[in-house]
């Protein structure tokens, strides 16, 4: 059983009995990851689109990739052909930003065979593996959910004080955190206390996750004597937030939450408070 990372090599083997899902996607265009699908995938796979699939409906207060109800996922797990036990690996374009997204959801959910594709669909491309195009579709499954409630923190959570007593680790680039540019969202910064982990330092320049112990000790680092239950992580909309949840698990430092409504669902209301800047030194 995998549970974190795959190869393309160990994918090339498995190719006929684990469940692959491409989740590709593009922030700036819907459409882009399914079109890329169609046009070209790892043969096998089915399509899990961020918005569609693995995001319930924004209302403008819950985050622009809302997590879906239970039961939403449990519908869409099966369609995709998720049976109880069975492999699962996710992949995307290179860096795991949008495959470790179902990565915790299904961790989320209790599955634990569920990896991510080390380099991604880039990476098979480059060393010349077979693609298919079109669409492609698994045999309907009965996905049984066994719900980790403390892999997850609520925004109520995090307004009555989770906030203030845990360490928070914000994944988004630096100019993000520090409030210098906000493309995406409705206020600039970071919540207050926050320290910064950029989820692309997780990678090496080819997409693939550098080694455990070198991730080991920059985590380290970050939670500051620290245990990684006792932090919580998020970054935009609780998508890249995952991929340093990868990293840790990678490092053998898993157990942290995700507040997966983020900073998205934090800066929407105008009456939480923001800092800006980058982190204070004296943060514990």
């Amino acid at each position: 059983m995998f549970t974190t990372l795959v190869s393309t090599a160990q994918l090339a083997e498995h190719l006929d009995t684990w469940a692959v899902v491409d989740c590709r996607f593009d922030l700036k265009d819907l459409e882009a990851g399914r079109t890329a699908y169609l046009t070209a995938h790892i043969p096998g796979a089915v399509y899990a689109s961020l918005a569609d699939d693995l995001s319930a409906a924004p209302s403008g207060l819950n985050g622009r990739h809302p997590l879906p109800s239970v039961d939403a996922m449990t519908e869409t797990f099966s369609l995709l052909g998720m049976a109880s036990g069975a492999q699962v690996v996710a992949y995307d374009e290179s860096d795991g930003m949008y495959a470790s997204r179902l990565w915790w959801l299904l961790h989320y959910l209790g599955h634990e065979a569920v990896a991510v594709l080390d380099g991604g669909f880039g990476k098979w491309m480059r060393e010349g593996r077979s693609v298919r195009s079109g669409i492609e579709s698994r045999p309907r499954t009965s996905f049984v959910p066994r719900v980790r409630t403390t892999s997850l923190v609520t925004i109520d959570e995090m307004v009555s004080g989770r906030a203030q007593t845990s360490l928070l680790i914000d994944a988004r680039a630096p100019e993000r955190y520090e409030g210098r540019v906000e493309p995406l969202d409705s206020a600039a910064g970071h919540i207050p206390g926050a320290v910064n982990r950029f989820f692309k330092d997780n990678v090496t320049a080819d997409g693939t996750m550098r080694q455990p112990d070198e991730l080991r000790r920059e985590f380290s680092a970050v939670l500051r004597g620290r245990e990684a239950k006792d932090a919580v992580m998020y970054c935009g909309s609780g998508v890249t937030a995952c991929q340093n949840l990868l990293a840790l698990e990678h490092a053998g430092m898993g157990g942290m939450p995700l507040f997966v409504g983020s900073w998205s669902e934090w800066s929407a209301d105008p009456t939480r408070p923001i800092e800006t800047g980058p982190a204070r030194d004296d943060r514990q």
